[in-house]
Formats: C-alpha cells, structure tokens, sequence
C-alpha cells in the first residue's frame, strides 16, 4: 500500500455519537450486519512482543536480567492468553453493537501482517479512517424509533471513511456522526 497512516505515537482517543436513521426493516438489517465481538483477529508476533517487553524491562534497570526475562514470558503469556479469548469472539459474539470489522473486515493478508505492519494500518487508515478498532461502543436512547443511536471511543481521528463507505453500501440510511471533544 501507498502512503503512510496518521497515527500518533500515543493514541488519543476521541469520543463519538453516532445516529443511523432508516426505516424499520433496514436499520434492523444493518443493525445485526454490525454487531460482532468489537476486536480484530490480528495474527500476533508473540516472540516479537516478549522480547520487546525483556529489553525495556531490561533498560529500566529495576529488575535483573534474569527477572526482566521472567517478567516478558509472563507478559507474552497474558497477552497471548488475552488475544486468544478475543480472536475465538470473533464470528460467534455480537456484543458489540458497531464493530467496525463486521461492517468493513480486515483482508487476510492484512490481518496476518499484525496490527503495527504499515501496511495494515495503510488499509485500516484507507478503509475505517482510524487505525485501531472502536472501543467501549454502547447504544444511547435514540431520538424516534427508526434510529440506532450509538457512542464509542476511535483512534485519533473520526472514523470518517468508514461512515462513507456505510452510506455506500446502506443508501437507505441516513448517517449523523459528531466527534465530541469535551467531557461527555
């Protein structure tokens, strides 16, 4: 993929409503289109992440050697254990009521570069607008009956290519998306 992706050395996370208005019939089809587990199925470089873990665990001096490498085996473990729990969701839990993978998924070949590839975050950033998935989304009181009303948290930047392409493939549906900056 061409060129590189925003995305800040910190992510900064940014707070949302978004109102999808339609009629009954099809915001219901879009609705259950939507939901999944609200995580990407990245193929992780576990052996990557432990050793990454040993040599900052390492620099910082607060442990030994020896402890630094105990404590980047335990963190590769939870980490995998973590993932392994999230990535068995996918496909099967529809918990999260906007999953942005569900909608738009990932491509295989993307998904087995990992999730900091600057190729797979050149699709992430193309296709959602945003370089990770959206967190802590819930359903707010909507505003009539033919309108799903929903919060979440997205990476640095409004998920704005991701709505766009909802409008493509939902003509149907009316999409009203607002950052919002505050305290909310």
């Amino acid at each position: 993929m061409t060129g590189s992706p925003l995305r800040l050395a910190h992510t900064d996370w940014l707070y949302h409503h978004l109102d999808i208005e339609g009629s009954d019939s099809v915001l219901t089809a879009f609705a259950g289109r939507a939901c999944g587990a609200g995580a990407i199925p990245w193929c992780l470089n576990l052996d990557q992440i432990e050793e990454d873990a040993f040599h900052s665990l390492a620099v910082a001096g607060a442990l030994s050697l020896h402890g630094a490498g105990i404590l980047a085996g335990q963190l590769r473990a939870a980490v995998g254990r973590r993932h392994q729990l999230a990535v068995g969701r996918v496909g099967h839990s529809r918990a999260c009521p906007l999953d942005l993978h569900a909608v738009l998924p990932v491509p295989d070949d993307f998904l087995s570069l990992g999730p900091d590839h600057p190729d797979a975050l050149a699709w992430l950033w193309a296709n959602w607008g945003t370089t990770d998935a959206l967190r802590h989304v819930t359903r707010r009181a909507a505003s009539t009956p033919t309108c799903l009303s929903l919060a979440f948290w997205s990476a640095d930047w409004t998920p704005w290519r991701a709505v766009e392409a909802m409008r493509t493939d939902w003509p149907e549906l009316r999409f009203t998306i607002k950052p919002h900056y505050g305290a909310e």
